[in-house]
């Protein structure tokens, strides 16, 4: 098999020679080639035609976001990654890109020696470099040609004929890489008198789930916040688990409770979609619905038997429209 040629868009010379290292060091991985700002990126991705870029935010001359837009028009199926800071201005900026089209993001790993800065390189970009190049291999044309839109709608059609009549009394989903996206699209669908309440796991860091959750709940009727520990449940609200935060429910009274804690991770993650999800079959008796969104890795595949063992119901996204067709 040929090897997945990567284009590397970082104005500091230093961050570049960094990422080439720890890419080159995998032999399915090949540095394409490198630029030092947005305008030169779109005349280099023209030339050297790589399957992915890995984008820097802030750059001179053309910065990330603009660099986005432009590439978007160009190539809309060209899989781009952010690599950003994951300080305030970075995370929000990260959710920026998010919004415009971005696939997916990796954090830059401050403070760190450049042997650990490699580590870190090769440990979160390679995995999501990979995923992503797959996803597109797999999907094919039907992703985006007309017909393979028809076809998608005529299969939600017949879900909805099937699925008996919502009972569920509390919503918990879970999503990873291109989970952002998702969430845009299906929360500003959903009525200011939602009857349930929304608990969320998107695997992402601290400070970017506070983000994320206010402009979620910017866009949509219900409202969506970041948990806090002993929040009380109740319909027509969202709440998403915090970075580096497990979130499970425990039963008050009648109410249904948030809890946080930094347990272990599972499966690599905190927060744990597995972790909320078994929470929820437990505090709820069966009367939970849980959903996976798109994503890499297994997060939830436990938890989502916890619900149906105890009476739940769970839906996945499907193939056609995830980022990355793992978790669901």
């Amino acid at each position: 098999m040929s090897r997945i040629r990567v284009l590397v868009v970082d104005d500091a010379v230093a961050v570049r020679r960094l990422v080439c290292t720890a890419l080159s060091a995998d032999p399915e991985l090949e540095v394409a080639g490198t630029a030092d700002n947005g305008r030169m990126a779109l005349a280099r991705i023209s030339q050297l035609k790589p399957d992915v870029v890995v984008l820097d935010l802030e750059m001179p001359v053309m910065g990330g976001l603009e660099t986005l837009v432009e590439l978007r028009r160009s190539h809309p199926r060209l899989p781009v990654i952010i690599f950003s800071a994951d300080s305030r201005p970075g995370a929000e900026a990260t959710l920026d890109a998010l919004w415009l089209g971005a696939n997916d993001y990796v954090t830059k790993s401050g403070g760190h020696s450049p042997a650990q800065a490699v580590r870190h390189i090769h440990a979160e970009l390679v995995p999501r470099i990979k995923a992503l190049c797959l996803a597109l291999l797999e999907r094919g044309p039907e992703a985006h040609d007309t017909a393979g839109h028809s076809r998608r709608a005529d299969r939600v059609s017949r879900a909805r004929a099937v699925l008996p009549a919502p009972r569920a009394r509390l919503v918990a989903l879970g999503a990873s890489t291109g989970g952002p996206g998702a969430l845009a699209r299906l929360l500003p669908a959903l009525p200011a008198e939602f009857p349930a309440p929304i608990v969320i796991v998107q695997h992402m860091p601290p400070n970017f789930t506070r983000y994320l959750a206010e402009r979620l709940s910017a866009c949509a009727e219900i409202e969506v916040a970041e948990a806090a520990d002993g929040d009380v449940l109740h319909p027509g609200k969202a709440w998403i688990a915090p970075g580096n935060r497990h979130m499970t429910l425990v039963r008050a009274g009648t109410d249904w409770c948030v809890r946080l804690d930094q347990g272990p991770p599972v499966h690599s993650c905190r927060p744990s979609v597995d972790r909320l999800f078994a929470s929820v079959a437990a505090v709820t008796g069966g009367a939970a619905l849980g959903v996976i969104l798109t994503g890499m890795g297994k997060d939830g595949m436990s938890g989502c038997e916890a619900i149906v063992k105890a009476g739940g119901r769970v839906l996945a996204q499907d193939a056609a429209t995830s980022v990355v067709w793992g978790m669901p």
